[in-house]
C-alpha cells in the first residue's frame, strides 16, 4: 500500500508506521509548503496517484482538506481513493474530540505542531514574507489570540521554542501534549478499511 503524504507528517508517519509494523506501507511525501498554497495541494496529489497507478495494491492519502476547500475530496472521489479523516493534521494529531474542544475554547487559534515549531522561520516568518514586512503580521495574525502548541516530543527546549514563536506573533501560548496516538489511530483506520478494500477486490 502507497502512504501520500504531506512532508509536514513524514517523521510522525514513520515512527508510527515502524512502531506498529506496517512493513507494507510505503510513504511518498509531497513538499511541506504546500501548507502555504493550498490551491496547488490537489494537483499535486493528483499526480502522485497517477504516478502510482499500477504499481501498488492500494493507494491512501495521509492529507487533510488543508485549505482545498472541498477540492482534494472531489478528485479522491473521482480517484476512489480514501484519505484520513480530518480537516488538516492538527485535527487527527490532537485527536477529533480534543481539537474539537480547543477551537470552541478559541476559534482565533493558531496551531504548532513539531515539524512547524522546527521549520517557524522558513515557512511561517520568512514563508509569508514578515522577515520583510514585518508590518504583515497584524494582517496574517490580527484575528488570532493564541497560539496553542500540539506537541508529539515535548521537551524543555521545544516549549521554549513554541513559546518563543507565540511572543513573536503577539499570541497567548498554550501546549497540549498529544504524542503520536491520534495519528496512529487515524492511520490505522485508513489501513483497515484500505485493506478491507483488497481483500473484496481479490
Amino acid at each position: 500500500m502507497l502512504v501520500i503524504a504531506c512532508g509536514a507528517l513524514a517523521r510522525e508517519l514513520m515512527a508510527v508506521i515502524r512502531a506498529s509494523g506496517w512493513d507494507h506501507l510505503a510513504v511518498q511525501c509531497l513538499p511541506a509548503e504546500l501548507h502555504n498554497r493550498p490551491e496547488k495541494i490537489t494537483d499535486a496529489v493528483r499526480a502522485k496517484i497517477a504516478a502510482a497507478r499500477g504499481r501498488f495494491a492500494s493507494i491512501f492519502v495521509a492529507y487533510g482538506d488543508c485549505g482545498t476547500g472541498g477540492a482534494l475530496d472531489r478528485m479522491l472521489a473521482q480517484e476512489s481513493v480514501e484519505r484520513i479523516a480530518g480537516a488538516h493534521c492538527y485535527e487527527f494529531l490532537a485527536g477529533a474530540h480534543a481539537f474539537e474542544r480547543l477551537c470552541d475554547e478559541e476559534p482565533g487559534t493558531f496551531y504548532l505542531t513539531d515539524f512547524l515549531l522546527r521549520h517557524f522561520d522558513r515557512l511561517v516568518i520568512r514563508g509569508l514574507g514578515l522577515d520583510r514586512y514585518p508590518h504583515l503580521a497584524s494582517q496574517y495574525f490580527g484575528n488570532y489570540r493564541r497560539l496553542v502548541y500540539l506537541a508529539q516530543q515535548p521537551g524543555a527546549e521545544r516549549t521554549f521554542a513554541a513559546q518563543a514563536a507565540a511572543d513573536r506573533l503577539g499570541l497567548a501560548f498554550e501546549q497540549r501534549e498529544t504524542g503520536l496516538g491520534g495519528l496512529k489511530r487515524a492511520l490505522a483506520r485508513g489501513v483497515l478499511v484500505n485493506e478491507e478494500r483488497i481483500a473484496w477486490a481479490g
